[in-house]
């Protein structure tokens, strides 16, 4: 059993000088993981970046069309929040929700260089860092205290520095789990700072809806709710014999993580990636050949990115949201990893093929297709091979790629376009 010790410390004006922090055992090995959030991303950028969007209701996303618009919403400032818009929103209805708020477009370019420089931060503290997205991240900061002092210490100092260097404000969660320290980071919005100890795991925990777990989507809610668990300690609580009946094997996992037992670990960047495109349609559509043609169009895309950014992978995505907004997606794990366009291509046209059911019909009564996305991850580096008996025809299939990509670096998108694509 690992034991772990800290120097002597300080908190909360109180010195605890027999080496162990509060709350975690000296006798059982507790990670402590930190959960950022940066508030209202997008939109804070802009604020920062624009003084004159101070104090008004900024939605960054697609262009509302005077509310005929068809993206949805990507990040709405706290002013916003307060009409009812929030992120993934119809962009239609955040314009009828607000139509005096600032819409603006999604400039990715910033966001990517603010969002290189938060992380520029958070690696000078650890670097076990597992990125969520571009505005947020678990990191492992277990190995960081004897450096940096108390957990509790590491958060503050991190939200300091983005507030100096970045001129924005970030959200942290502290707890001995992934599961927990998001929660904690959730509850504390906006520019909060909680720390969930180990003592107090539970107690934190327990009161929560079933809905604030990891893995309990709308679903799930709706089952544990007729079972008549409503929080997170009934759940808890439930014998496993009850859960295994109606969950399968989810239900001792699901009660395993209402005790507080998470055994996800932090996946440090290059361990953890995906390459992905999505398509809004600018009307729904259930036509065939629209669908495939945007299907074609966005496995190009995927393709050529992963041989760009130098990966092959093995399990691939597909994405559907419907005219009533429900969103289901439909994944595959290949024998090999790949990032050929034919092969990816292929399985997600399978995949289409399988979310109708039967052919050319729609789940629940919906009719027609709001957006499509395909996405690659279980990703590995080109040159490792899954087979000792690749083909000979992988390697003409790859400079055929290569060939491909190099006309459309010189000639732009359209330099050569598959038939499928027009």
């Amino acid at each position: 059993m690992e034991v772990r010790f800290f120097q002597g410390a300080v908190i909360c004006g109180r010195h605890f000088p027999d080496n162990r922090l509060p709350g975690y055992p000296e006798t059982i090995f507790m990670p402590v993981i930190l959960h950022i959030d940066m508030d209202a991303f997008f939109a804070a950028v802009e604020q920062r970046d624009n003084p004159w969007l101070k104090g008004k209701p900024v939605v960054v996303g697609a262009d509302p069309k005077g509310g005929r618009g068809r993206g949805v919403v990507s990040t709405c400032s706290y002013e916003a929040r307060r009409y009812g818009i929030h992120s993934a929103m119809p962009i239609s209805a955040a314009c009828r929700c607000c139509p005096e708020a600032v819409f603006l477009p999604v400039d990715m370019r910033k966001y990517s260089k603010v969002s290189q420089a938060m992380f520029a931060i958070l690696y000078e503290f650890t670097p076990e860092i597992e990125p969520l997205s571009i505005d947020e991240a678990f990191l492992d900061i277990t190995g960081s205290i004897r450096l940096f002092g108390t957990p509790l210490g590491i958060g503050a100092k991190i939200k300091e520095r983005v507030k100096e260097e970045l001129c924005l404000t970030a959200t942290i969660g502290i707890a001995p789990n992934k599961m927990a320290a998001k929660i904690a980071s959730a509850h504390a919005k906006p520019d909060g700072l909680l720390e969930i100890t180990p003592d107090n795991l539970l107690s934190f925990l327990w009161p929560l809806p079933v809905s604030k777990m990891f893995g309990v989507g709308e679903q799930t809610e709706k089952l544990l709710v007729a079972m008549g668990i409503q929080t997170i300690g009934d759940l808890a609580q439930r014998p496993v014999s009850s859960l295994r009946e109606r969950l399968g094997a989810r239900g001792q996992y699901l009660r395993d993580l209402a005790n507080g037992h998470d055994t996800r670990v932090v996946v440090p960047e290059g361990d953890a990636k995906s390459v992905s495109h999505e398509h809004t349609f600018e009307e729904d559509t259930a036509d065939p050949e629209q669908l495939d043609t945007a299907l074609s169009i966005l496995c190009e895309k995927v393709s050529r990115r992963l041989r760009s950014d130098g990966f092959k992978g093995k399990t691939v995505t597909l994405k559907l949201r419907f005219s009533d907004f429900k969103t289901i997606t439909r994944d595959v794990t290949l024998p090999e990893r790949t990032n050929f366009f034919d092969t990816i291509y292929v399985t997600s046209r399978s995949l289409l093929g399988a979310a109708c059911v039967p052919a050319g019909r729609f789940p629940e009564g919906r009719k027609k297709y709001r957006l499509i996305g395909v996405r690659v991850s279980n990703f590995h580096q080109p040159y490792v091979r899954d087979s000792l008996f690749e083909e000979g025809t992988s390697q003409k299939t790859e400079k055929i790629h290569q060939a491909v990509d190099t006309i459309k670096a010189k000639f732009g998108e359209k330099g050569i376009i598959r038939g499928r694509s027009f």
